[in-house]
């Protein structure tokens, strides 16, 4: 099995300008641990100091939000593309 995973310009920088990588991951969990362990600068930008995913990391799976999938208990299948979309925020008055 192996799912495509494409990341964020924002998070270019911590990975040596990788933009896109296959994985095996089976379900969101493993994906982000496979993550951490190729890109270790990620990890703080993933995770908060709970260890629990970032609330505003949001996942989507063949452009469908990974939430309305099962969250972290979706299985990936073979082929899937998975976008990481950091939530951007803030402006001005």
């Amino acid at each position: 099995m192996s799912v495509k995973v494409v990341l964020p310009n924002a998070f270019q920088k911590h990975t040596n300008n990788v933009k896109e990588i296959e994985t095996t991951a089976g379900t969101l969990p493993d994906l982000v641990t496979d993550l951490e362990g190729r890109f270790p600068a990620l990890r703080q930008h993933l995770r908060g100091e709970d260890g629990q995913v970032r609330k505003f990391i949001n996942f989507y799976v063949n452009e469908e939000d990974i939430r309305f999938l099962g969250n972290e208990k979706y299985q990936f299948q073979d082929g899937d593309e998975v976008l990481v979309i950091p939530s951007i925020a803030g402006g001005c008055c």
